[in-house]
C-alpha cells in the first residue's frame, strides 16, 4: 500500500527520508498523470459500445443487397451523427485535461498539422475515386488507414506506447476491413474498433490502479 501524503509528511522528527521524498513524488506524479487523461476508461468502454452497435446496424442494413449499394439513407444520419458527438466529446475532455498545462500533454502544432494531412489524404483519395467513377461506399474502412498510421506515428515519436498501439490497431482493422469485402468491412470494423477501444480503456484503468 502507498503511503499517503500525510504520513509521508510525518516522521519521528518531521523530517522528509529521501525514500518518503521520492513516495511522494511517485504519487503526485500518478495522480497528476491520472487527472490528465483526455479519454478516461468509462468514455473509451462507451465509444467502444456504440461504434459496435452503429456498425452492427449498418452490417444488418446492407448484407442483403445484390448488387452492393452501401450504407441506406437511414443508417447516414446515425454514422454522421456518431462521429460528430464521438468529435466533440474527445475535443471536451481534451479541453478540460489539459486546460493550463503545457509541454508534452497538449499537441504540438506540428501534430496537429499531420493529423489534419492525414484526413485531407483520406478526402483526396475519396474524391478522386469518385471522379473516377468508383464506389467509394466499397471500401469504408480505407478512411482508418491513414489517420490510424498517422495517430501511429506521432506518439511513436512521443513514446507513448499504448496510444501507439491504439493508433496500429484502427490502421490494422482498417486494412482487414478492405480484405473483408464491401459487406464484410462492416461487422469486421465495428467488432475491431470495438477491440481496440476496449483495449485502450483497459490499458488506462490499469495505469491508473499501478
Amino acid at each position: 500500500m502507498k503511503p499517503t501524503p500525510d504520513a509521508i509528511a510525518s516522521g519521528s522528527e518531521g523530517a522528509m527520508t529521501p525514500q518518503q521524498a521520492a513516495a511522494l513524488l511517485d504519487q503526485v506524479t500518478h495522480e497528476a498523470r491520472r487527472k490528465l487523461e483526455p479519454s478516461p476508461p468509462w468514455l473509451l468502454a462507451t465509444r467502444a459500445v456504440a461504434v459496435l452497435l452503429l456498425l452492427g446496424a449498418v452490417w444488418m442494413s446492407v448484407r442483403g443487397q445484390h448488387p452492393y449499394q452501401g450504407p441506406t439513407a437511414a443508417d447516414i444520419p446515425f454514422l454522421i451523427a456518431f462521429i460528430v458527438i464521438n468529435f466533440a466529446a474527445t475535443v471536451s475532455f481534451r479541453r478540460h485535461a489539459v486546460a493550463g498545462v503545457r509541454g508534452s500533454s497538449r499537441l504540438r502544432r506540428s501534430e496537429i498539422v499531420v493529423l489534419v494531412l492525414a484526413w485531407a489524404v483520406v478526402i483526396v483519395i475519396v474524391a478522386a475515386l469518385a471522379v473516377a467513377g468508383t464506389n467509394v461506399g466499397r471500401y469504408p474502412t480505407s478512411v482508418l488507414i491513414a489517420p490510424g498510421l498517422a495517430w501511429a506515428a506521432i506518439n511513436a515519436a512521443r513514446r507513448s506506447w499504448r496510444r501507439l498501439a491504439t493508433g496500429l490497431g484502427v490502421a490494422v482493422v482498417g486494412v482487414a476491413g478492405l480484405l473483408a469485402g464491401p459487406v464484410g468491412a462492416w461487422p469486421v470494423a465495428g467488432v475491431g474498433l470495438c477491440a481496440v477501444l476496449l483495449c485502450a480503456a483497459g490499458a488506462v484503468a490499469w495505469n491508473h490502479r499501478a
